[in-house]
């Protein structure tokens, strides 16, 4: 999976310096601006659904939350392979 990534990323830096995106800054843009809120969403509802969890429960602990800031850091991980996947395919 990662070395799928790896030569995706590679990809788009050789269109990126070959001049290809150039033609299309605002579409770069609206990608990197994607980008960052698929992987960042799922990581701050993660975090907001951990706290609540623990705050239901008595004893007061950190265990849902980081949980659930990992699953939010992995769910967001993929998506943005799987977006990364899609712009490559276009």
């Amino acid at each position: 999976m990662t070395a799928r990534l790896v030569e995706i990323l590679r990809r788009q830096a050789r269109r990126l310096a070959a001049g290809e995106a150039r033609q299309r800054p605002l579409a770069a843009t609206a990608l990197l601006g994607t980008l960052g809120l698929v992987f960042v969403l799922p990581v701050v509802a993660g975090a907001y659904l951990g706290l609540w969890l623990d705050q239901r429960s008595p004893g007061y602990s950190l265990r849902w939350t980081l949980g659930f800031i990992l699953l939010g850091v992995v769910i967001g991980a993929s998506n943005v392979y799987f977006l990364l996947r899609e712009a490559d395919d276009d």
